[in-house]
């Protein structure tokens, strides 16, 4: 196998995790490139953006058709995102030249890399608080609030085009904060839709830096394609919470060793992490199920036909 089709195989695998979490396309791509391909970080953070902007709207034209996308919550997203996310790509330019350069944003990369496990982890306790009944508004009754969005779109428009990380992690568990009685479908479909044109400006400002490597994006995009769509027919079939613990052990694995963290505490921090993952999931299974009240015997009373009426 040589290296082009070992740069396929990765956007596979990347874009399977994708497909199923909904979470990890540059908080994987962009470290695998930078430590087992040895791309430099600056064209690695590029090449992944332009990736995601041909792998993103397979995804978003899915919940497109669904409904499951809150316009008005995109349209107060995108003024702060777009510039923020240009403007990311041409601020590490300021970080320094050279070898300084790739050293400095290695460090960069593994802080955001750090910072998506955290909403992930965030992501899944918001989840689980969701689903114990608090979700009870109808997505028409839940308010846009204008200023938190445009806040959410500036940060993560300056994380995303600084390192391709957080379009698929950051921005969805800060709009979660900030609108938390929306579906959880909306709000996967309103980033997913989000993050096309956010990511096509971060490309775009890498692109003109000339951070963008189209022959590597190419090759990596002839895996990254058909990897999200398998991950999403197999989205249902396998434990979404046991993928999400997988992600974190990579990230947080990740993120250290570019903050140069190896040997023996790098591996003892991943064994916890996935020991706690473990424990989490376990339990989750294990929990018991809420049991039928007596009004929700009546509720599936009413709504079964009775002899009478099939006859």
């Amino acid at each position: 196998m040589d290296f082009s089709w070992t740069i396929v195989v990765a956007g596979a695998l990347v874009g399977l995790a994708v497909g199923l979490t909904g979470m990890g396309g540059g908080a994987l791509m962009t470290p695998i490139m930078v430590m087992f391909f040895g791309v430099n970080p600056t064209a690695a953070i590029g090449s992944d953006l332009a990736t995601s902007l041909f792998m993103k709207p397979f995804g978003a034209a899915v919940h497109h058709r669904a409904g499951t996308i809150r316009w008005d919550i995109v349209r107060w997203l995108l003024p702060t995102a777009l510039p923020a996310a240009f403007g990311g790509a041409l601020l590490l330019q300021a970080l320094g030249d050279g070898e300084t350069l790739q050293t400095r944003v290695k460090y960069v990369i593994g802080g955001a890399l750090l910072l998506a496990v955290i909403g992930m982890v965030a992501r899944m306790c918001l989840d689980r608080r969701r689903g114990l009944g608090s979700d009870t508004a109808e997505d028409a009754d839940v308010r846009v609030r204008p200023v938190a969005t445009l806040l959410i779109g500036l940060v993560g428009g300056v994380v995303v085009g600084m390192t391709s990380v957080g379009s698929g992690s950051l921005i969805i568990v800060m709009l979660m904060l900030a609108h938390p009685r929306l579906k959880a479908n909306h709000l996967v479909g309103t980033d997913l839709v989000q993050a096309v044109p956010l990511v096509g400006a971060a490309a775009l400002g890498h692109f003109l830096v000339g951070d963008v490597s189209l022959g590597l994006a190419g090759t990596l995009l002839i895996g990254a394609i058909p990897g999200v769509v398998a991950g999403a027919l197999l989205s249902t079939r396998v434990s979404g919470a046991a993928l999400r613990w997988a992600l974190i052990v990579l990230l947080t694995g990740s993120g250290l060793a570019m903050w140069g963290v190896s040997g023996m505490p790098l591996v003892l921090v991943c064994v916890a992490v996935a020991a706690v993952g473990v424990t989490v999931t376990l339990r989750t299974r294990k929990a018991p199920r809420p049991e039928k009240t007596d009004a929700d015997d009546t509720r599936t009373e009413e709504r079964e036909p009775s002899p009478t009426m099939t006859a």
